[in-house]
């Protein structure tokens, strides 16, 4: 405020802090100006005192500005153009834009700088729209657009994060004023382009630029790695360093990139540069030592650096509280950013966001509730960084419906909001919900980035959202997005996951270039999909283009390898790469000596696994199941909780899988109350397990106990619900169920119809089966699969449809494998179809010339048909080439102890029981009407031999040692390792008659219920 008397000029400037007067008294005839200019020189206040040089530039207090500006006003300052321009940037500075404004409509005289600093003015306030509506008003005066102004524009145009045809419009003028050899002005447009990640076209202008500074290289540098190319970036500082020396932001832009890139060799290399350069004591350079030490995963070197700095500012302390947060350091990040309040005093939204970043899991989610509500207390809940980051906690948390409330009730939403609840949906696999907000997104007009596209092509990985997939595809193509490297990997593992190896393939030769991160991609898409030949292929190519290897590569790798030769090469190539004691690669190895069938060596890598966490002993007991050594997988399960080792629901799942092979029925109860004791109950994984066990165990009852609420099953229950229904031979129920999955909203995958089929292959339902393979595809999207056309091979099959499986095999969409053709011989054994046998067989054998399975069921159909002959040259083949048939064996499990018989077996302790056992129910049998099919004896001997050798089968030896060792009237629980012959059938069939008792027989391929002289299979099986 001023006033004016004829006695003196009384100032009286009023601030929040102090207020101070000042009277001069000048001779009211006198201009009054020497006077006054005195006065300001000599004026105690600094800001005031530089104002005959500095004008308003100085001014840090809006009263104390608008004072002088009021005294400016009233004549007694002259108002000259340097002070106005000095005016306008600082009523810019207090964001009184519309201030600003006037003062620049009312100047008489303008030059360069006034436009210059009301361009920036709007820049600084955030009207970035209204900062290029000011360029058409400078282009219409007449004035020569500068290189200020220019940089200014561009500023706008990238903090907007919507103005990117705007920010084109820009270059334009540049390019046709001529100000593209500045090297101000082309590091300005450089650092747009990399700010939208168009780190193409960046690279391309550097390129053309005549002149380079050291903030043009470190533009681009920032440019390579926002757009998640470090190595780029890395690359680019060693050409860099032949041209110019860099500076703090240099190395903190490259240190950056290398904790990206993991490359702890190169980050070491370039902490030597700049300890040399002397710049260790930046805070700048500091605080991304921190962050890069943080990206090798060593927060105690993080923390070396953080406790070395001199100077410690917000970024600081926020750089270190996030080294933990992103290493699962949960209780050092809430210790850390306690300290922060109480020692720096003071903290900002992405202290906050980053704090909170540490409690996506399910056990922290109160905690950063709990720092949601101090973000309240503080005024930073409307803040987007921070609502971003709770979408993300609530996402990770699986709290979906928290992060849908958090979007809705945001005020202002920017790129990154929608990239969030995009990714919530994506980790959920609502791709539907995805593709929505993407839509949203596209109308808002606002300008997206490949984050937005990556997000959404994730949630399209499922077979039934192929199309969305492609659409989203073609609008990256439309959008220019498609060359950036991070997108190209995306849509490579959206295809590989939808078993479009195809697709994937020619999406990554019209890439402009491949990284480890694409052959990743590559090779675990063709391991998936079971292209084995075509990821070892990848690999090849991946090693003599010299694309660098990491622990997923060779994991990836490992996984394809199925026989010995090919992963004995690869664990050769994992020790002289420097991979053989990274441990995701040691657990690669353990399944894949397992899968080789190997066992003794998985065991000997686990045995020298110094860090066995539980991932190793997953995979152990994983590699002892898959092989067979179900008992041994058991003890390891044992050891595991002897070692203090916490168990997770996958190691349940495999203990679940070894109990259900072996049909341990008392050891998976245990098991099931040791998953419920441990709060697993409730784990869909767990639960699904759980039922799959029960159900390969005989105990449908439990099985439908156990599975949830129609409305709460996953597609996976649904599916395992059908499997044992389909098992047990309630084959009007599996259909049943298939419909009610419908029903509830659930698309069937290719798990389901596997399931579907075998339950009418086996129930002989043909038309009905026919009906669902056609559907599969046409009304549900699922493309066929081998599975499935093995099912429809032995759908026919059955039912004696011959001419239609030559048929459907000759037009199957993909090449016949050993599956198909065992499945052809073993309906021709049912059918006795020796000419057709004879074909399946010879295919089946130019596959694998050692597989036992096809000179038994061929043996099998010449026995069938009383072809001696060519029984005898089929065994005497066997015999040349050393292969032996796999011996029957049945048993029969009573508390802890296990009862096995072979064929003819005599070495029990109860033989003598047994066999008398087994004449009592001939007789019985054989007066209820029994008599004895000779045709499933398969020697060429006369019928009371053959009658006598079919009495020596093993599961009849089960069946009368469980007779003789379970109380009367109780059921009787027997298993099988092949498929069981039609004659035990009939005498099961008819002893279950007899003695009045349900028998229950688990043979490969499904369960028979015997009661009251009838099975569930109707004979048909």
């Amino acid at each position: 405020m001023a006033s004016c008397t004829s006695k003196g000029l009384i100032f009286k400037l009023k601030t929040p802090r102090f207020i101070f007067w000042r009277q001069t008294h000048f001779n009211s005839r006198s201009t009054g100006c020497i006077t006054l200019d005195r006065s300001i020189i000599n004026h105690p206040n600094p800001e005031i005192s530089c104002f005959a040089q500095k004008g308003f530039s100085q001014i840090t207090n809006q009263y104390t500005g608008k004072a002088l500006h009021g005294l400016c006003i009233m004549g007694l300052v002259n108002l000259n153009v340097f002070y106005t321009n000095t005016l306008i940037n600082m009523y810019s500075k207090f964001h009184e834009i519309e201030v600003a404004r006037y003062v620049f409509d009312k100047m008489s005289d303008r030059n360069e700088s006034s436009w210059n600093n009301m361009v920036s003015g709007y820049v600084r306030a955030g009207f970035y729209e209204e900062a290029f509506g000011f360029l058409c008003e400078l282009i219409g005066g007449g004035v020569r657009v500068s290189g200020f102004f220019v940089a200014s524009l561009l500023s706008a145009c990238e903090r907007s994060g919507d103005m990117l045809g705007e920010g084109v419009q820009v270059h334009g003028v540049v390019l046709k004023v001529g100000l593209s050899p500045d090297v101000f002005v082309g590091t300005s447009i450089l650092h747009f382009y990399g700010a939208y990640g168009f780190a193409s076209n960046a690279r391309k202008l550097f390129e053309e630029m005549p002149y380079r500074t050291v903030v043009s290289w470190t533009s681009l540098m920032v440019a390579y790695s926002g757009n998640s190319e470090p190595g780029e970036a890395v690359n680019l500082y060693w050409q860099m360093k032949r041209e110019a020396s860099g500076n703090e932001n240099t190395y903190s832009a490259v240190i950056s990139s290398c904790g990206l890139l993991q490359d702890e060799f190169v980050g070491y290399q370039i902490l030597g540069d700049v300890i040399k350069s002397g710049l260790e004591s930046n805070v700048n350079v500091g605080n991304s030592l921190v962050s890069m030490f943080s990206g090798f995963g060593y927060p105690k070197e993080a923390s070396f650096v953080f406790r070395c700095l001199e100077k410690r500012d917000t970024i600081s302390w926020n750089s270190i509280i996030a080294a933990h947060a992103q290493n699962g350091l949960f209780m050092e990040t809430l210790t850390l950013f306690n300290e922060m309040r109480h020692i720096h005093n003071e903290i900002n939204s992405t202290t906050l966001s980053t704090a909170i970043s540490a409690c996506g899991l399910s056990d922290y989610l109160k905690w950063g509730s709990g720092i949601q509500g101090l973000a309240i207390k503080l005024g930073f809940h409307t803040n987007i960084c921070m609502c971003n980051t709770l979408i993300g906690m609530y996402s990770d948390g699986g709290r979906t419906e928290d992060a849908e409330r958090v979007f809705r009730e945001m005020q202002e939403k920017d790129v990154i909001t929608w990239n969030s609840i995009l990714s919530c949906y994506a980790q959920d696999g609502n791709c539907l919900a995805a593709v929505k907000v993407l839509v949203r997104l596209l109308q808002t007009r606002k300008t997206i980035n490949f984050v937005t596209f990556t997000s959404a092509l994730s949630a399209c990985s499922n077979p039934e959202y192929i199309f969305h997939g492609k659409t989203l595809h073609a609008l990256l193509i439309v959008s220019g997005l498609f060359q950036n490297l991070i997108v190209g990997n995306t849509l490579v593992t959206m295809y590989g996951k939808l078993g479009k190896m195809a697709e994937a393939s020619k999406v990554s030769r019209m890439m402009p270039r491949l990284d480890e991160v694409t052959c990743n991609a590559l090779i675990g898409g063709h391991v998936e999909n079971k292209e084995p030949d075509e990821a070892l292929c990848t690999f090849r190519m991946m090693r003599q283009r010299e694309i660098p290897e990491n622990y997923i590569t060779i994991s990836n790798v490992l996984a394809a390898c199925h026989l010995p030769k090919h992963g004995m090469s690869i664990h050769a190539y994992t020790i002289l790469a420097g991979f053989e004691f990274d441990n995701y690669v040691q657990n690669s190895l353990i399944m894949m000596y397992a899968r080789c069938g190997d066992l003794d060596s998985s065991n000997y890598i686990f045995s020298h696994v110094t860090d066995k966490n539980i991932v190793a002993w997953n995979a152990i007991i994983a590699a002892n199941a898959y092989n067979g050594s179900e008992e041994n997988a058991m003890r390891l399960l044992v050891e595991m909780t002897r070692a203090e080792v916490d168990l997770d629901h996958f190691t349940f799942s495999e203990c679940f899988v070894a109990t259900a092979r072996l049909a341990m029925l008392e050891e998976g109860q245990q098991l099931h109350g040791l998953a419920i004791k441990l709060a697993y109950s409730t784990d869909c994984f767990v639960i699904n397990s759980v039922m799959d066990m029960y159900g390969k165990c005989g105990e449908m009852d439990d099985v439908l106990r156990i599975v949830p609420k129609p409305r709460e099953r996953s597609r996976m229950s649904w599916n395992i619900l059908i499997s044992a229904f389909a098992r047990h031979g309630f084959f009007e129920k599996a259909t049943e169920t298939f419909r009610r999955m419908i029903g509830n909203g659930i698309r069937p995958d290719h798990v389901t119809f596997v399931s579907l089929l075998s339950a009418c292959s086996h129930g002989g339902l043909v038309d009905q089966g026919l009906s669902y393979y056609n559907s599969m595809t046409k009304e549900y999207g699922v493309p066929p699969g081998i599975e499935h056309c093995v099912c429809i091979i032995d759908l026919l099959g059955r039912s004696g449809r011959f001419s239609e499986v030559e048929s459907f095999i000759s037009e199957m969409p993909l090449p016949p494998n050993d599956l198909v053709w065992r499945s052809l011989l073993s309906a021709c054994k049912t059918h006795n179809n020796l000419e057709l046998a004879k074909k399946a067989a010879e295919n089946l054998l130019k596959l694998d010339p050692t597989d036992d399975s096809a000179y038994v069921l061929l043996s099998n159909v010449c026995a069938s048909s009383a072809k001696w002959e060519d029984l005898e040259n089929v065994r005497d083949t066997m015999v040349f080439k050393k292969i032996k048939k796999k011996p029957a064996c049945s048993w029969v499990k009573m508390k802890n102890r296990l009862s096995t018989f072979g064929i003819g077996d005599r070495s029990h302790p109860q033989t003598g029981q047994i066999y008398a056992k087994l004449e009592e129910l001939k007789k019985l049998i054989t007066e209820a009407g029994y008599v004895a099919d000779t045709s499933y004896a398969l020697q060429d001997t006369d019928e009371e031999q053959k009658e006598h050798n079919l009495w020596n089968h093993s599961e009849r030896l089960a069946l009368a040692y469980a007779l003789i060792n379970t109380p009367d009237g109780s059921d009787v629980k027997i298993f099988k390792n092949l498929r069981v012959c039609g004659d035990c059938h009939s005498v099961y069939k008819f002893v279950s008659k007899i003695v009045g008792r349900k028998i229950v027989l688990r043979d490969p391929y499904r369960f028979h219920h015997f009661s009251r002289g009838e099975c569930s299979c109707s004979d048909y099986w």
